[in-house]
């Protein structure tokens, strides 16, 4: 006869657990997991429950306690201390000891005789008493012999307060009794993260256009004479679109035109010439020697450089004499280039991830990536993941991080959201999103909280980019200088981690007419930029990291939270560290045309400031300081003078005989 299995105790609705347990969490080095769960059994029995986590691959568990809050809910936490993936479960168990220890202090106040319970938590305490260590399995066979030769009501009554004494229940609980146990059947993974994952600051520059002579190809050295700029700025990503060799055939001129002439340097995305491909250098930027020491140099100013990996490639990449079979082919048996209606790619191949030799395609692309993780690049930026397997991405992301767990691996996915949430359920570390096109209150207010407070929050951190080469947003064509530094305090401040393209900080914004693209787009030309020119936002960005950098609660992802204002045009937020010792409050006006006042409403019971109690609020960002009492104040938001307050709460703390401020 089969024995019939079943689950002592019932385990369910863990949190966090993406899809059942399909999909990793995400966290950081040194960030607490907080685990709940719902643990119950049938009868009154008394429960334990515990969180079990190791590294992944390892074999001893660690354990830490969870504690029951109220119907049959537990909650639990563990810190994450290695850059890389963990698993952790729950083991619940019946505590025969405590459920004993409960029925015989009901009994003891009403029943005279308890031999018999007495001799029932002996087999309870014997079972414990094996596990014990030599002083502790003294004390308990001492209680278990003097049970079992027990002959008087009075030694009876010491036995039972010995039985329910602090020092008993002590003992025990350090040698539980787990035979009446349940672990949960799934192990739940996380992938664990360095703090660039979280909290980075990205500039994206094409490095050819770091030069300073018309028609002619900046260098990786003119790159290193913009590195003190980019610091002062405040920027630690220096993030660069594709710097290999660039195709010849059907080259693209300027303005994406299908003509080009013999100096345009063509689209860094179409990929692949005879001096190679996605392991090769464009021979125009420098040599691999060159790339080491800017990337060495950048090091020095706290910046770490960022590729793209575009899976693209020109009709004279390598690929497509040594793997035609890796391409769409045509009827015809010519390979097909890239479309995505109505744009047409003529100057790219995309590959083909499900054709028949896709093993050593899969391979190939792993190994790339690879390649230049050797070369110190630990930050990759991934070009329309989105038109490529998901359990490609799941697959190769795991087996680049298993060598180098470092590497953080961006998105760039702007597509249907259940395909954007399930990449980064698929390992990718940040993600691009709508953040583009969020400008009014209503609609940002719900993304964000979608973003930071849902279930997302476990999986999917969103890395506001303010314009992309691809993307310049209408708002920002036609909103001019006031849109550019609204939005960058937007970017800066509503998610941990976000991104300038260049250009941003000269507030250029001259579109081609009809469309969110840049006119004479460097993606398709040299381009050399005055630096200094007027009506530059350098100061005011470097401001906003500054304030970045010195507020803790700027560091973390999901602590965002809206708070109320009275003006539609005024979005009014906030973050602050758990201890509350860093709080950021920030009031912005939406309308870059129009001056905008409002009252706010300051969350002061959130913060634990008393409704008669005067505290200030100091602008960082403007350098100006409010005395404010109770949840209402008043806020006044010039776009062409003043378009946001970043307020730092600071409450006012008696030192002796004088006041000061607490930070």
């Amino acid at each position: 006869m089969v024995p019939i299995k079943f689950d002592k105790i019932i385990i369910e609705n863990i949190k966090p657990c993406i899809d059942g347990g399909r999909y990793p969490i995400k966290k950081i080095v040194g960030e607490p997991v907080k685990v709940t769960a719902d643990i119950f059994k049938d009868g009154h029995d008394i429960l334990a429950a515990e969180i079990k986590y190791r590294v992944k691959g390892k074999t001893c568990w660690q354990k830490v306690p969870m504690k029951h809050i109220c119907n049959d809910e537990w909650k639990g936490q563990f810190k994450v201390t290695c850059n890389t993936r963990y698993e952790y479960t729950i083991e619940a168990y019946t505590e025969r000891f405590l459920s004993w220890r409960d029925e015989l202090e009901k009994k003891s106040g009403s029943i005279e005789d308890l031999k018999s319970e007495l001799l029932e938590g002996t087999a309870i305490i014997q079972v414990s008493a094996d596990l014990a260590s030599e002083e502790d399995k003294t004390y308990l066979y001492d209680f278990i012999n003097k049970v079992k030769s027990l002959k008087e009501i009075e030694e009876q009554k010491l036995l039972i307060t010995k039985a329910l004494s602090d020092e008993m229940k002590a003992v025990m609980l350090k040698y539980p009794d787990k035979s009446l146990n349940t672990e949960y059947s799934n192990y739940l993974d996380i992938i664990v993260d360095r703090l660039e994952a979280r909290y980075a600051a990205w500039y994206e520059m094409f490095p050819r256009s770091a030069g300073t002579v018309e028609g002619q190809y900046g260098t990786f050295k003119d790159v290193e004479n913009r590195l003190p700029e980019i610091h002062r700025m405040g920027f630690n990503v220096l993030y660069f679109p594709p710097i290999h060799p660039i195709g010849r055939t059907n080259r693209k001129g300027p303005n994406n035109s299908l003509i080009s002439g013999p100096n345009d340097p063509g689209c860094p995305y179409a990929i692949g010439n005879e001096t190679g491909g996605h392991m090769a250098i464009d021979p125009g930027l420098g040599t691999f020697e060159d790339f080491e020491h800017l990337r060495q140099k950048a090091a020095e100013y706290g910046i770490e450089i960022a590729l793209d990996f575009a899976i693209n490639c020109s009709p004279d990449h390598p690929y497509v004499k040594e793997h035609p079979d890796w391409f769409y082919k045509r009827p015809d048996g010519t390979i097909k280039y890239a479309e995505n209606p109505p744009k047409k790619y003529e100057d790219v191949y995309p590959l083909n991830f499900y054709c028949e030799d896709r093993e050593n395609l899969w391979r190939e692309m792993r190994d790339i990536i690879l390649f230049w993780a050797e070369k110190g690049v630990r930050i990759i930026r991934v070009d329309n993941p989105h038109t490529k397997p998901v359990a490609f991405w799941e697959w190769m992301i795991k087996e680049v991080q298993n060598q180098y767990p470092d590497v953080i691996f961006l998105s760039e996915a702007f597509t249907r959201p259940k395909m954007m949430k399930v990449l980064a359920k698929a390992g990718f570390t940040q993600s691009y999103t709508y953040f583009t096109w969020r400008n009014f209150k209503d609609e940002i207010i719900e993304y964000f909280t979608e973003l930071t407070q849902s279930e997302m929050k476990d999986y999917f951190t969103g890395n506001l980019f303010t314009n992309t080469p691809d993307i310049l947003p209408t708002i920002l064509q036609e909103g001019g200088r006031p849109a550019f530094k609204f939005r960058v305090v937007m970017a800066a401040t509503l998610s941990s981690v976000y991104g300038i393209y260049s250009g941003f900080e000269l507030c250029e914004n001259t579109p081609v007419p009809g469309k969110e693209e840049y006119l004479n787009s460097e993606k398709y030309d040299f381009k050399v930029w005055d630096w200094d020119r007027p009506g530059n936002i350098k100061d005011y960005i470097a401001r906003i990291n500054t304030i970045r950098r010195d507020n803790p609660a700027l560091h973390y992802y999901d602590n965002l939270n809206f708070y109320e204002s009275e003006n539609h045009y005024i979005l009014f937020y906030g973050k602050k560290t758990e201890d509350l010792s860093n709080i950021i409050l920030v009031a912005l006006n939406l309308d870059p045309y129009q001056k905008h006042e409002s009252f706010i409403y300051v969350p002061i019971e959130e913060l634990q400031i008393h409704p008669e109690e005067t505290y200030q609020v100091h602008d960082v960002l403007n350098n100006e300081r409010y005395l404010w009492k109770g949840s209402k104040n008043f806020v006044s938001l010039d776009p062409h003078v003043k378009p946001a307050h970043i307020f730092k709460i600071r409450r006012w703390r008696k030192r002796e005989n004088d006041f000061d401020y607490f930070i």
